[in-house]
């Protein structure tokens, strides 16, 4: 397991639930319906960006 990633990972959701609080949006976690599909529709970006080829490694550039 990458400590970096994780550690990154966490902060990427600190800084979602923080906008989508100062939205007042849903916040996208489970058990609420619009939360689940949140989560499908981030796992489903993410493979859609893979197949695409398109990215950018920022704990690479960051030095991580």
């Amino acid at each position: 397991m990458n400590v970096a990633a994780v550690v990154a990972a966490l902060a990427v959701g600190i800084i979602t639930g923080a906008l989508f609080t100062f939205l007042r949006l849903p916040i996208p976690a489970p058990p609420a319906l619009p939360g689940v599909v949140a989560i499908v529709g981030i796992y489903v970006g993410y493979y859609v960006m893979a197949h695409l080829g398109w990215g950018f490694d920022l704990l690479e550039a960051l030095g991580l």
